[in-house]
């Protein structure tokens, strides 16, 4: 990350705390170990990105001669270890090895950066060509993958609940995707701007892994971490954006506890404020958008949520309403009074989000 004033990047992980507090109270004592030990490991790294925060991160920097249209991966391996970045073990142009974890998380990594490239025409998630570093093979049976401000790290998963976490293209695509809210609208991550953090990156997740399998709105499944359950977990994927709350109810992991709409918003101090919970109205919304648009999200649906995170709007407090009224302006700059704008005001509607009269649209009618 760069050191410039105004970004406090936070740490990010793609399985929520309520997730592991359940693994941890497991009658399985092997479960209940390969989860403390991760929420040990997680609430190490978030002191550890606030003290980051405070002293200031190197700044890192494009090489020279490198194309603004191809990424600058490398992938480093822990060695089932805990210190980052581990060992360095593939560089950008490097040819596939016999590492599978490894493979999974270069190609991760450029499907990202190419969708943010072909569809926005931005250059990394920065803007200005950042390189996309990760670390795999993190820890002992650790169960999540993270953003720390810095670089991606992945863990192998304990093979009973989760599993490799490079498997779900999603996965990667969500943790970076962290790191372009951080560069943009750095959108505080507690409370309901925290869970427009996790549901920007649930958005654009969805898009990379849609964008990589060349699906329309239509075909694809609008789920998060699909290949992440073990077989023995009764459920589908962490998080489903087709029908929030429905992703797993599982005698280990409890039931997805995530609402559609604002009748059952949760209230609650745990997960800064249920940043992984209540994101599931946002992420309604948008696949409500986008399935009423139909053909390939990213490039309707998703173009008006990538232009109200860079558009310079998007305040770092930011509620639902806030943002819901900016994609309503956003999708009218861009297409008028047209089925983009009808299916926006639309998707709030049926999430329960009250979207306040803008000066323009009070202007237009």
């Amino acid at each position: 990350m760069t050191a410039q004033p105004g970004f406090e990047p936070v740490f990010c992980t793609i399985v929520p705390p309520h997730v592991l507090d359940s693994l941890a109270r497991a009658e399985d004592a092997a479960l209940a170990r390969a989860a403390r030990r991760t929420l040990e490991r997680d609430a190490y790294e978030r002191t550890r990105r606030r003290l980051t925060t405070v002293l200031g991160a190197p700044a890192l920097a494009r090489p020279a001669g490198t194309p603004e249209d191809r990424p600058n991966r490398t992938i480093y391996d822990a060695g089932h270890q805990q210190d980052l970045p581990g060992r360095k073990v593939r560089s950008e142009g490097d040819e596939p090895g016999k590492d599978a974890t490894v493979n999974r998380a270069h190609a991760g990594l450029g499907a990202t950066f190419e969708l943010f490239s072909k569809a926005y025409a931005r250059n990394s998630i920065n803007g200005e060509g950042l390189p996309l570093d990760a670390t795999v093979h993190f820890g002992e049976d650790y169960n999540n993958a993270f953003w720390n401000g810095e670089q991606m790290v992945f863990g192998d998963g304990d093979g009973e609940i989760f599993l490799d976490f490079t498997l779900p293209v999603d996965v990667i695509g969500h943790e970076l995707a962290h790191g372009l809210t951080q560069y943009t609208a750095n959108l505080t991550y507690f409370g309901q701007p925290g869970a427009l953090n996790e549901s920007m990156s649930d958005v654009f997740g969805a898009l990379i892994k849609q964008y990589t399998l060349g699906q329309t709105a239509q075909e694809a499944d609008w789920l998060i971490g699909a290949d992440l359950l073990a077989p023995r977990v009764t459920g589908v994927a962490l998080r489903s954006m087709k029908a929030p709350g429905t992703a797993y109810d599982d005698d280990v992991l409890g039931k997805d506890p995530q609402p559609a709409t604002m009748d059952d918003y949760v209230r609650t101090g745990r997960d800064n404020g249920g940043v992984h919970i209540n994101s599931g109205i946002p992420n309604h919304a948008f696949y409500l958008v986008a399935t009423a648009l139909g053909g390939h999200a990213w490039e309707k649906a998703g173009q008006i949520w990538y232009d109200v995170l860079t558009g310079g709007e998007l305040t770092a407090q930011a509620l639902f309403a806030d943002f819901a009224a900016l994609t309503v302006s956003a999708a009218r700059a861009r297409y008028g009074e047209a089925e983009e704008l009808q299916a926006v005001l639309k998707a709030w509607e049926q999430v329960k989000v009250r979207v306040q009269e803008t000066p323009e649209r009070a202007q237009a009618s």
